[in-house]
């Protein structure tokens, strides 16, 4: 899916420098309370176009970034260079990321709902154990993950709707469709150009898929994995927040 919208995902914000600076801070205040005070070293493992990574920066972390995205981390290097960020960027899957980018990080970070793109608990394990062999002695993984309720509503379809953005002279309808399929669900989403005098309109789309994992079953298997003090932080993102130390026998 971002592949086809990383051009146009800033869209899903009101106001995606807001967004960076606001989720930046917010992050930045669990670092300093669980590692210390930037400059930590910081592995985003799905910073898709830049929002958490972008933000982190700015605040003096060092920060390497990587996402399954080719598209996405592009237009995040473009981003970080614009901002005049020393920032490093991979193309990488989270499941490898030990493999990928070695050890020593003070903190592991995995935001914005991103670890249930994965297709259940047995790939989430392996990504989590990925995030622990990344970390240096004492250092954290941080996610944050949508609320998923075992009552909410699964009918399908659903639709989501963001409402109007504006880029530039274009004005954008932006919605996303739900398909639910037992703990599954396929995402679409829809950046819909309008037209006007002398402009088509257009669609750009992307589909997706997440698994549903709760809260309470992703702290689970944080512990499972060797994480220790595992605890959840709410009121700080639009997301509750996971926490977990690396503390080796």
């Amino acid at each position: 899916m971002y592949d086809d919208i990383a051009s146009l995902y800033h869209l899903v914000y009101p106001n995606w420098n807001e967004a960076i600076a606001k989720q930046g801070t917010a992050l930045n205040g669990v670092i300093s309370n669980f590692v210390g005070a930037a400059p930590q070293s910081i592995l985003d493992v799905s910073c898709g176009i830049g929002t958490q990574a972008l933000g982190l920066a700015t605040l003096g972390h060092n920060v390497t970034a990587s996402d399954l995205s080719a598209a996405a981390v592009a237009r995040a290097r473009k981003e970080a260079l614009s901002r005049g960020l020393e920032m490093t960027f991979k193309v990488a899957d989270m499941r490898q990321c030990a493999q990928t980018h070695g050890s020593g990080f003070d903190v592991v970070l995995s935001a914005d709902n991103s670890l249930p793109h994965l297709s259940g608990e047995d790939e989430i394990r392996v990504a989590l154990q990925g995030f622990y062999q990344c970390l240096r002695q004492d250092g954290v993984a941080i996610v944050s993950l949508r609320e998923y309720l075992e009552d909410e509503d699964r009918s399908s379809p659903q639709m989501w709707s963001y409402g109007f953005r504006y880029e530039g002279s274009d004005r954008y309808f932006v919605f996303q469709t739900r398909d639910w399929n037992g703990n599954t669900y396929d995402v679409a989403m829809y950046f819909v150009r309008e037209v006007k005098q002398g402009s088509p309109a257009s669609v750009t789309a992307g589909l997706s898929r997440y698994y549903a994992i709760t809260v309470d079953q992703l702290m689970f298997l944080l512990r499972e994995v060797g994480f220790t003090n595992v605890q959840r932080l709410d009121g700080i993102l639009h997301q509750p927040i996971i926490v977990g130390r690396r503390i080796d026998a």
